[in-house]
Order: structure tokens, then C-alpha cells, then sequence
């Protein structure tokens, strides 16, 4: 588990990443209704996303055609909006003794940019090093599921919703599997700080298994 409280801040970060589908925004809402219940104050926030600048750079990434961009730019692009959004919204939340929710942060950049556009990790690495040193968050859920249910499941929600963004539903199958493969090769490298939950189960499992997880972690700050 990486543990921020070392760089000063008195608050912690936690981050839920997965593919299409996979349920992150339900979690995350249930979370933080947790974390408030325990008196904890909560920034709830997204990437892309999250700050005046990183929103604006977020509308060129997620909407669009499929090949609007090569996956350089858009690593680029990210990290942009990345350190806006460190810079202006996480780290200020962090150092007020804010629990910080985030649906995605730099896994999901490694994951869809390395794995499925095929850019570099070392590249991805060293940008991210310029961006945010060594910044991540305190802990990561990895909500899994197979790729064919966490395509039929946001194909029933941009129906119910069609202003949501889809450029990234748009890729192939091919490239949502890799990005499930690059996930569970996340987990395997960073054991102590992602945490593997089984997005296929019912919504009221999945909260019960992200609490139990995070009441061990920081037992003793709830």
C-alpha cells in the first residue's frame, strides 16, 4: 500500500479503476457515504476530470470518434489534466484532511494507453514522473469483470443515457481485453496497494468487500 500521510498529507487517497461497465461510479457513491458515516470529509472526483482544466482537456479525450487520437496524445493529453487536477483539487483535499474518492487515476492511463494503444510503459513512467513524482493513491480497487458483461452493461446505460461519454466503448473487443488483462497485470505488480474485486457479483457484495478491505487498511484512522 502506498501511504501519502508520508509526504504530509493527513488525508487519504483512493482511487477505483476498471473497463467499461464495471460499476465504478455506483462504488464509488457507496464509499463515500461510508467514509462521511465515519465522520470522514470526502472530495469525491474523476479523471479525466475533476478541475476546471482537466474537464475542458477531458471533453477532447472521451468524446469523438475512436481514432480521434494516437495513443501518445493522449498520454499527453492525460497528464495534462492529471497535474491540473493533482494540483488544484487532490492535493489541496489531501493536505485539508480530505478523503479523496477518484474514479480513475494513473492506472487507467497505463492500462488503456500502454496496454491497449500499445505506448511504452517506461514512456508512461517517466511522464508520470515529470507530471507528479511519485505520486499515487494509498489504495486501488480494480473492479473485474469480463469484457462481454462490461460491454452489454454500458451499452444499457448509454441507452438510458445518451449524453454519456462513449468514445472509449467504441474500440474493439480486442482492445477492452487487453485492457482486463493490463489491470490484473497492475494487481500482480502492486499487490499491497490494488486490490482485485469480482465486478460480477451483486452490488451490495462488491460494497461489503471494498469496506472490509478498507477497515483493514486504515483500521485505526476509522
Amino acid at each position: 500500500m502506498t501511504d501519502n500521510t508520508n509526504l504530509g498529507y493527513s488525508g487519504r487517497f483512493i482511487s477505483l479503476e476498471g473497463g467499461e461497465g464495471a460499476g465504478k461510479s455506483t462504488q464509488v457513491t457507496k464509499l463515500t457515504n461510508f467514509l462521511q458515516n465515519k465522520g470522514k470529509k470526502v472530495l469525491v472526483t474523476r479523471e479525466p476530470g475533476g478541475s476546471k482544466g482537466a474537464e475542458e482537456i477531458r471533453n477532447l479525450l472521451v468524446n469523438g470518434e475512436a481514432n480521434r487520437w494516437d495513443p501518445v496524445t493522449e498520454v499527453l493529453l492525460l497528464y495534462a489534466a492529471r497535474r491540473d487536477h493533482w494540483l488544484k483539487s487532490i492535493q489541496p483535499a489531501l493536505l485539508k484532511g480530505f478523503w479523496v474518492v477518484c474514479d480513475r487515476f494513473s492506472d487507467s492511463t497505463i492500462v488503456y494507453q500502454g496496454f491497449g494503444g500499445g505506448v511504452d510503459r517506461d514512456t508512461i513512467e517517466d511522464i508520470h514522473k515529470v507530471a507528479l513524482a511519485d505520486i499515487r493513491p494509498d489504495l486501488t480497487f480494480f473492479l473485474d469483470l469480463p469484457v462481454e458483461l462490461g460491454m452489454a452493461r454500458s451499452s444499457r446505460r448509454d441507452f438510458a443515457n445518451s449524453s454519456i461519454d462513449t468514445r472509449y466503448e467504441k474500440m474493439s473487443i480486442s482492445f477492452h481485453r487487453r485492457l482486463r488483462g493490463g489491470f490484473k497485470q497492475l494487481a500482480l505488480e502492486y499487490p499491497d496497494r490494488i486490490i482485485i474485486v469480482d465486478g460480477t457479483r451483486k452490488i451490495t457484495q462488491v460494497e461489503k468487500t471494498i469496506r472490509m478491505n478498507i477497515l483493514s487498511r486504515f483500521e485505526e484512522e476509522l
